[in-house]
């Protein structure tokens, strides 16, 4: 059973449409993002991990932080990517509402992001929503299409 995440309302300057949805597994959760290239699914994939912490509708877009990950092949890369976000939130408190690649290079398996969002307030202002422990390998999938468009599937330890 899919538990899909409502788009909240956008803005005339930024487009915030969501493009992802939690898959049950056992034990953990299965977070499944898509986007019209890959770099969208990379950047819904963190926004959806986020997400699921908390309520992004309660989170401004304040503040911003900067990502620089790399990896030795493309699943690696997209480890990487989100757990870097993950550990910017475990250590700052950073919640991003999202977030905008602004290089990706598949050759050399980089990528540079900033995410907008603020500090996590978890008493005052943001839902506690679940906490998610690690970003795992395990059944990780990076579909690439034939369009452009991409998927991901990443399962996460909660």
């Amino acid at each position: 059973e899919a538990r899909e995440d409502k788009p909240p309302q956008t803005t005339a300057d930024q487009s915030e449409e969501r493009k992802y949805e939690y898959l049950d597994h056992t034990a953990d959760v299965q977070f499944h993002a898509w986007g019209n290239s890959l770099e969208e699914s990379f950047e819904q994939v963190v926004v959806c991990m986020f997400s699921y912490i908390t309520d992004l509708d309660t989170v401004d877009d304040t503040g911003t932080n900067t990502v620089e990950v790399s990896g030795h092949d493309l699943d690696s890369l997209l480890f990487a990517f989100m757990d870097e976000f993950l550990f910017q939130f475990c250590v700052d408190g950073f919640v991003a509402r999202r977030v905008k690649i602004t290089k990706m290079d598949l050759d050399t398996f980089s990528i540079t992001a900033h995410g907008f969002g603020e500090k996590f307030q978890p008493r005052t202002k943001h839902p506690q929503g679940t906490e998610i422990k690690a970003i795992t390998y395990s059944a990780m999938q990076i579909v690439q299409h034939p369009a452009g468009n991409a998927e991901l599937y990443v399962i996460v330890d909660i």
